[in-house]
């Protein structure tokens, strides 16, 4: 049995979750048409970093505004890649908002 196993991963994050979903979505698609096995996209924990800022610097300092921000992110392993997965994966368009991280 052959132990050369050689897996692609891809991590996407942004701060909308559908354009994530959607862009998860097209990567796979891309992957399936080249003849290539894809996991995923495995939802990884949404983080989320909160803020509080005061409404007035001189006047009603207990009254402050909350914000949060959340970071959504989703992990794809493609199994396996050949030369048309890459070229596949060269193709696909992503919208904007999403980032993306390629490891070999």
């Amino acid at each position: 049995m052959q132990n050369n196993k050689q897996m692609i991963r891809i991590k996407l994050r942004g701060f909308d979750h559908r354009l994530v979903d959607q862009a998860a979505a097209d990567i796979i698609e891309a992957v399936k048409r080249s003849g290539t096995c894809a996991v995923g996209p495995l939802p990884l924990p949404t983080w989320i970093e909160k803020f509080s800022v005061n409404r007035s610097p001189h006047k009603d300092k207990k009254s402050a505004e909350q914000f949060e921000l959340r970071t959504h992110k989703r992990l794809i392993d493609i199994l396996n890649p050949n030369a048309d997965t890459m070229d596949a994966l060269k193709k696909v368009n992503l919208p904007s908002g999403v980032e993306i991280a390629v490891s070999v």
